[in-house]
């Protein structure tokens, strides 16, 4: 691996924005968060631009329908799975041109899909069960997801001149470690999967992300409790998530993103907030939850310069386009922060 591509006061977004025009986004992207753009999702688009739907797009020889419970494995891709790839295309089209009217490349562009457990709770198959309950689909897809990866990587570093670096998004990792995910029909659960095997197969995929990108993998994951150690011990180089939630998460949430920390992780985050909060925001108010953190668990605050990167808290498809030019914006000067704190602070 190569140390990270990014500059020191970096700031990044989650992956989703509101709207539908992907140039757009693509230009505001580019134009915000120069250090580090993102592949913008707009799941407004509908079928195949949500986060399971263009994550199965991504898949090597398997393929995916929408029926009336969500997405299901079919023998051959038809129009729901070609609209998905199509959609993908059209983002790294709106992306490429946007770099092109620039006159050169970032220092490096994220990409972002659906990590291992979160795609494989989101897929049925053909008989109506979650792809992870059976553990022949589970490894088959978990070695297509991370060719198709792979080959993505290898696409957009073509196309955009610049590293890529990759961010696995398990949201639904905690509830499938705790046994609450739901059946399909809803009258069950799913059984508990084990942390040797949750781990065992998140590392597989950023294993492939990793030697495909040559770059730090980053996993983010949005829930109140993150399974920190578990990421970590799977490979992950840098996680993300939103620091607010910790503040309800306990001690022990707060001592294993200290021990990650101290490992040499970076960390992902997340200050400002994914919808307008409704007031204004100063940029001291959005930056002190990062400060706050390095100050509880007893680090010099040089490390938010040397291991950190600011981002929302979570995905932005649900802003307004107003808000979400501030908080990229305001992302970016409290990453500036990390560096040259204002005095006073």
């Amino acid at each position: 691996m190569s140390t990270t591509p990014w500059p020191s006061g970096t700031a990044t977004g989650i992956g989703s924005l509101p709207g539908t025009d992907p140039f757009e986004a693509a230009t505001t992207v580019l134009g915000e968060l120069p250090d580090l753009p993102h592949l913008p999702e707009l799941p407004a688009r509908g079928l195949g631009a949500d986060i399971i739907g263009r994550s199965a797009a991504l898949l090597v020889d398997l393929a995916v329908e929408l029926v009336p419970s969500g997405y299901r494995v079919t023998a051959r891709p038809g129009l729901d799975h070609r609209r998905a790839i199509d959609l993908i295309r059209r983002d790294l089209d709106a992306v490429e041109e946007a770099v092109e009217r620039l006159g050169s490349p970032p220092p490096a562009v994220k990409v972002q899909v659906a990590g291992p457990w979160t795609l494989m709770a989101g897929l049925e198959l053909p008989r109506g069960h979650r792809v992870l309950t059976d553990h022949g689909a589970l490894r088959e897809f978990t070695e297509s997801l991370g060719e198709g990866l792979a080959r993505h990587v290898a696409e957009v570093r073509r196309r955009i001149g610049a590293p890529v670096v990759v961010q696995l998004d398990e949201p639904t990792l905690p509830t499938v470690l705790a046994g609450e995910l739901s059946t399909p029909s809803g009258y069950g659960t799913v059984r508990a999967v084990g942390e040797p095997e949750a781990r065992d197969v998140l590392a597989a995929v950023i294993d492939a992300a990793g030697s495909a990108s040559g770059q730090p993998v980053v996993v983010h994951c949005c829930a109140p409790r993150p399974p920190f150690a578990l990421l970590r011990s799977a490979g992950a180089g840098a996680l993300a998530f939103d620091v607010g939630l910790l503040a309800k998460a306990g001690a022990a949430a707060w001592d294993a993103v200290g021990e990650v920390w101290d490992a040499g992780a970076t960390l992902f985050l997340g200050v400002v907030p994914s919808t307008d909060p409704g007031k204004p925001l100063t940029l001291r108010e959005a930056a002190s939850p990062a400060f706050r953190l390095v100050d509880r668990l007893g680090f010099n605050r040089s490390i938010l310069a040397e291991r950190a990167v600011a981002t929302p808290t979570c995905g932005m498809a649900g802003a307004t386009d107003t808000w979400a030019r501030r908080a990229m914006s305001l992302v970016r000067d409290v990453g500036k922060s990390f560096v040259e704190p204002p005095e006073g602070w």
